[in-house]
């Protein structure tokens, strides 16, 4: 077998377990190296899936010679420091939805991965279940017919005990940046750029929708 892709993780919360998890299941994938805040949190994780390195940093990780390309798995608020940081140091990027919370934001990561020329991606998984291929391929080739209308829903019953970051508008928390990103997603691949955008939104106790 060739050499395995050499894969970082930069951060250690829940998403960071799922990837890792699923990354185990790739033949030619390695976890080579975690990142997290504290070297204690780092540690614990990497003795978990058995990593060979443990930064204490994110900067850290970033800098990492012997890293093929890294996964971003903080907090959404941090999606943009992280995706800079990893730019900079000239390596590629998958960086857990959503991408950005706004679209400064994302134009400032997208132009800089242009210039370093560096390959740069959000991970929407979506976007590769074997049913969701196949009903894209029916509607390109035009079997349903003409699409008129998209009717998405996608939810779940989730942890609301304080201070889950879900409901913590300082971490880019609500239902728009963690679900949301998959019915827009699917709307906008059948459609394409919106021409208008209408919204009703019903904000919480804790300040997300």
């Amino acid at each position: 077998m060739a050499n395995k892709i050499r894969w970082g993780i930069l951060g250690t919360g829940y998403i960071a377990h799922k990837f890792a998890e699923a990354l185990s299941f790739i033949p030619d994938a390695e976890l080579a190296a975690v990142g997290s805040r504290t070297q204690n949190s780092a540690r614990t994780f990497a003795r978990q899936y058995n990593v060979a390195r443990a930064h204490a940093g994110y900067q850290t990780l970033a800098q990492d010679p012997d890293l093929d390309v890294i996964y971003i798995a903080t907090p959404n608020s941090l999606h943009h420091e992280n995706c800079l940081a990893v730019l900079q140091a000239g390596k590629p990027v998958l960086c857990e939805k959503p991408f950005m919370v706004n679209s400064d934001e994302a134009e400032e990561v997208i132009a800089l991965a242009h210039e370093q020329k560096i390959f740069l991606m959000e991970a929407l998984w979506t976007q590769f279940i074997p049913a969701f291929i196949k009903a894209r391929q029916m509607w390109e080739a035009g079997e349903i017919g003409e699409v008129r209308l998209v009717t998405a829903e996608f939810g779940y019953i989730c942890d609301r005990t304080p201070p889950a970051p879900l409901y913590n508008p300082d971490l880019a928390g609500g239902s728009l940046m963690d679900v949301g990103t998959y019915p827009i997603s699917l709307a906008h691949l059948i459609f394409g750029e919106p021409t208008s955008i209408a919204i009703l939104v019903h904000i919480g106790a804790s300040g997300v929708d």
